[in-house]
């Protein structure tokens, strides 16, 4: 391991220099007029993994192509499976941005690009450490798998079924995810659960046109106030969910993780000044890292009716709408959700307005055994490379593929972030801490070391 963390030391400007090239490519999944961009970065990883070296291919989808590349099979040896995404969300509102979105600019020890964190500079770490110890040993102590996608920003609609189809060339012992962040800064973090997720979108409609309220309010049914009243039904004043049945099998905290989360070194009004809040609310009876890292939750992501101008105009709209969203915790089924939401929603339905209800995607949460081997592989590769140990967390955000991999693939999932809760991601000015990024990739290095000596048996 010393030769390797020789040569990643000398390598430092040259794995600055690769990421800031693959930043400067503005693959942007959701906007189809970047489909070009997004190939180039198809094609630029490729290439790399082929300079390298490695078995490389780019499979097309009806989407973004995927890219595969292995190492030498190591018989006896355990096998990992590292997953990331070369895509980006898109970079607006454009106007926030300190420096241009796909111009990587270094300042105060940060790297700021869109992507800079989610996620190529995490996803590169496992590239670039690989790349390192293939330069420094000859070869690698394990078979390392990487399957990169370009559309993890829209869904992943085409790695599912790629997943299904080629369970053969991915199968291995571990999947590495590096798409999340460290519990705080200094304080490294492997993440052993996520959230689930179901998304919907309401929609009411009711006369067939925008009508005057006076002439006309009192007497024709208004969308928007019914709107108001279905998503006021969502949650009562305690923070509980009131979708029937929403709680009736989910997994609760063990006593030791409540014990275990509070004694992280977490400060709310710490928090509460970095979000310019004056304070916050959520379920009550637990923690506020409990309710955001393992407790279901309620979110209206957005809402329109009626008149957005500037001024008064007084019209009882035709139709209104919202999206909103659910963060669910394991055993907790997306599809038992949306029979629970319809239930709630259609009494609630009066005369003159009619409603739809659509069911845009769920996944649902997945948690991983804290004692796992490669959960303590990966905490001593942490450490050697952050000189401390890790602490265990949840994360409240979902990453779908994850539990889709994880069941596919029967494996275990190291989920290993290298950045900062103020990274911005999907905001502007997203940023990488570079002393983070080169980090992240000793302990990726020193992460292949250490699964190397488990047995698979």
């Amino acid at each position: 391991m010393e030769q390797v963390d020789t040569r990643l030391e000398a390598l430092r400007d040259a794995h600055r220099g690769t990421l800031c090239e693959l930043l400067r490519i503005p693959s942007v999944s959701a906007d189809d007029s970047f489909r070009p961009d997004v190939q180039r970065a198809a094609d630029w990883m490729l290439k790399h993994f082929q300079e390298m070296g490695l078995e490389a291919q780019q499979f097309e989808t009806p989407g973004c192509p995927i890219i595969y590349a292995q190492t030498p099979a190591k018989p006896g040896a355990p096998v990992a499976l590292v997953y990331g995404h070369y895509d980006v969300q898109p970079p607006d509102p454009l106007d926030e941005w300190v420096t241009p979105p796909f111009e990587p600019t270094q300042r105060g020890g940060n790297l700021y690009a869109r992507g800079a964190t989610d996620d190529k500079g995490q996803m590169l770490t496992h590239v670039l450490s690989v790349a390192a110890t293939l330069e420094a040993m000859g070869e690698t102590p394990i078979q390392v798998k990487f399957l990169i996608e370009g559309e993890e920003e829209v869904g992943s609609p085409n790695l599912g079924p790629f997943i299904q189809q080629q369970r053969e060339r991915l199968a291995c012992d571990c999947v590495v995810v590096s798409d999340s962040s460290q519990f705080a800064p200094g304080v490294p973090a492997i993440t052993y659960g996520l959230r689930g997720i179901a998304y919907y979108e309401v929609r009411l409609t009711g006369p067939k046109q925008d009508l005057h309220s006076g002439s006309f309010g009192g007497g024709v049914t208004n969308p928007a106030n019914v709107l108001a009243k279905l998503l006021a039904a969502l949650v009562d004043s305690d923070g509980r969910i009131q979708v029937p049945g929403f709680y009736d099998n989910l997994v609760e905290l063990s006593d030791a993780e409540r014990k275990e989360f509070a004694s992280l070194p977490f400060d709310e009004a710490e928090m509460a000044e970095q979000l310019g809040v004056n304070g916050f609310f959520g379920e009550a009876g637990y923690s506020n890292l409990e309710r955001r890292w393992a407790r279901p939750t309620c979110d209206i992501n957005g809402l329109w009716s009626g008149y957005q101008g500037q001024g008064a105009k007084t019209v009882l709209p035709a139709r209104a709408g919202a999206k909103f969203s659910f963060r669910l915790v394991p055993n907790q089924d997306p599809a038992e959700i949306t029979r629970g939401v319809q239930a709630l929603f259609e009494p609630l339905l009066p005369p003159g307005v009619t409603m739809e209800l659509i069911d845009f995607h769920g996944a649902p949460g997945v948690v991983f055994p804290p004692d796992s081997p490669y959960i303590q592989a990966a905490s001593r590769a942490i450490q050697h490379a952050f000189g401390r140990r890790p602490v265990l967390i949840r994360e409240g955000g979902s990453i779908p593929i994850v539990g889709e991999l994880a069941r596919a693939l029967d494996a275990d999932v190291l989920l290993l972030g290298w950045g900062l809760n103020d990274d911005n991601t999907h905001s502007p000015n997203e940023k990488f801490n570079l002393e983070d990024f080169h980090r992240g990739t000793k302990a990726s290095a020193r992460l292949w070391q250490e699964i190397a000596t488990l047995s698979t048996a």
